[in-house]
């Protein structure tokens, strides 16, 4: 059975979480799992891998992030919500001993950005994620633009997609330097068919982590949660922990 759960960030916005047991024999361990940009806990292709995941043993703590859905405040577009993923991981702490961040394209980036200060951590798993702040010239990342740096857009993406956007862009540390800090395992794994980020990125991510790290590219698989990529986000858990207890 899934459990509601309220979560509270340092800088005290609520965010509206779930706790789901695993399903089958538990490994002991839970996954933090951060979605993308527009997403929430409660999307369909999220809840796919929720449940991918609690099936295979893991108890799975997924949360709608910052300006998302029923959780409080902006969305900073994978810069503040380091602190989503650490009241989320506080929580995780309280019913297991290890937890692995998992995140997928912001989720990736909010995962990095947290993982690159908690050494304590079980591992790191990133999905989709960019590693500069470069976007390509696609349909996909036009609108994405179009939607965060103009005030329509903005209004737009409130008012349609229930998310509300920071109109202020700090310009942080990039991923890929982020990667630099984190010394636990860190899995990236990418879609080769990725409309939005191109599978160069994942490699370049690899290239700059200095810990244990392990790159999968996916064949057909597009952006972000793609079910296709299941089977890769479990194989990358596993292999975070077992290189942790190694």
């Amino acid at each position: 059975m899934t459990e509601s759960i309220s979560l509270t960030t340092r800088d005290d916005l609520e965010l509206a979480g779930r706790w789901r047991p695993a399903t089958t024999r538990s490994k002991g361990s839970a996954v933090v799992l951060a979605h993308g940009f527009t997403a929430s806990k409660d999307n369909p292709e999220v809840e796919a891998y929720s449940r991918g995941l609690a099936d295979f043993g893991y108890d799975v703590l997924s949360y709608s992030s910052r300006g998302h859905k029923d959780s409080e405040g902006s969305c900073t577009l994978g810069d503040q919500e380091q602190f989503d993923v650490e009241a989320a991981v506080e929580e995780a702490k309280r019913r297991t001993d290890k937890v692995v961040v998992f995140g997928a394209s912001m989720g990736a980036i909010s995962v990095l950005r947290y993982a690159a200060h908690d050494h304590q951590l079980a591992g790191a798993v990133a999905l989709s994620s960019p590693a500069r702040w470069r976007m390509p010239r696609s349909a996909p990342a036009l609108l994405a633009t179009w939607m965060t740096q103009t005030r329509l857009g903005r209004r737009f993406a409130d008012r349609f997609l229930e998310v509300r956007i920071d109109p202020h862009w700090s310009n942080p540390a990039p991923p890929e330097a982020l990667v630099a800090d984190i010394r636990v395992p860190l899995a990236v794994v990418h879609g080769q068919a990725d409309p939005f980020i191109g599978s160069g990125e994942a490699r370049r991510l690899a290239a700059a982590a200095v810990g244990p790290t392990r790159l999968e590219l996916v064949p057909r698989m597009g952006h972000a949660f793609d079910k296709k990529g299941i089977p890769s986000i479990r194989r990358a858990i596993a292999w975070t922990l077992a290189v942790g207890i190694a």
